[in-house]
C-alpha cells in the first residue's frame, strides 16, 4: 500500500481490505530524512509508526533526502519496489482519486516491475468520498494546506462535516488538487486511536503546516504532549 498516512490511503486501505481480494502485508511511506517526517505532510516519524502499528501492518520507510531530486526519489523507490517484488508482493495500491496525470505516472512507474497498480477509489466523485469518509468515522487534522488554494486557516482543523460544509468553492472537498493534506489518527481499521493534539502551525516553503503532536504518559501518569 502507498501510504501518504492521509485520510484517501485510509479508505484505499478499507476499501481493498473489505473486498477480500487483496492481501495487504504492508505500507510503504516516504519520509523526508532530514526533518524526520512524512513527505508533504509533514508528520512525524514516530507518529507515522504509531498510525501503522494501530493498523497491523508492518511499515517501509523509503528515506529521501531534502532536497531530493526526482532522479534520487526514483532510484529510491525503484529500490523499495525491487524489495517488495523479490518478498512476494504482486501490487501497490493507491489512493488516487481523479488525477489523470498521477495515474500515469505510477502506471509506468511500475510498467516491468512485476508490480500491479490498483486504484480502489478511481473516479468516485470526492464530494461522496468525502461524506464516506465522516461516515465511516474517519478522524483526520489537516496538517498542510498550499495556500495559493485554500485558506491558510484549514491548517490545523479536523476534517469533518462542518469543516466540509464551510469549504469555499473550488477546493475540493477531498484536496485532490493539492489543497491540503491529512494525518488520520482513528478510523476503520485501527485497532486504537492516536491520542494526539493540534500542535503550532507555521509557514515554510510556501505551504503552511500545522504539527501534530502525540501526547504521552508522564512518570506521574498525567499525559502531556510529547
Amino acid at each position: 500500500m502507498s501510504w501518504s498516512s492521509g485520510k484517501d490511503s485510509t479508505l484505499a486501505l478499507h476499501t481493498v481490505r473489505a473486498t477480500r481480494e487483496v492481501d495487504v502485508v504492508g505500507l510503504v511511506t516516504t519520509v523526508n530524512s532530514t526533518a524526520e517526517r512524512v513527505a508533504m505532510h509533514g508528520v512525524r516519524r514516530s507518529l507515522l509508526e504509531a498510525q501503522a502499528y494501530a493498523l497491523g501492518l508492518p511499515l517501509h520507510v523509503v528515506e529521501l533526502p531534502w532536497p531530493c531530486p526526482n532522479e534520487v526519489y526514483e532510484e529510491q523507490m525503484s529500490a523499495a519496489i525491487a524489495v517488495a517484488r523479490t518478498s512476494g508482493v504482486a501490487a501497490m495500491v493507491f489512493g488516487d482519486l481523479f488525477l489523470e496525470d498521477i495515474r500515469r505516472y505510477r502506471e509506468e512507474s511500475l510498467r516491468g516491475t512485476g508490480l500491479t497498480p490498483l486504484f480502489p477509489l478511481w473516479q468516485r466523485p470526492t464530494r461522496a468520498v468525502a461524506q464516506e469518509l465522516v461516515t465511516l468515522g474517519v478522524r483526520a487534522v489537516i496538517t498542510c494546506v498550499d495556500p495559493k488554494q485554500a485558506p491558510r486557516e484549514l491548517a490545523g482543523r479536523w476534517y469533518d462535516g462542518a469543516l466540509l460544509a464551510n469549504l469555499p468553492p473550488g477546493v475540493d472537498p477531498c484536496g485532490e488538487n493539492g489543497e491540503f493534506h491529512t494525518f488520520v489518527v482513528d478510523g476503520p481499521g485501527f485497532a486504537r486511536p492516536l491520542d494526539v493534539t493540534v500542535g503550532e502551525t507555521v509557514e515554510r516553503d510556501g505551504f503552511v503546516f500545522t504539527d501534530v503532536v502525540p501526547v504521552i504518559p508522564d512518570s506521574a501518569g498525567a499525559v502531556g504532549p510529547e
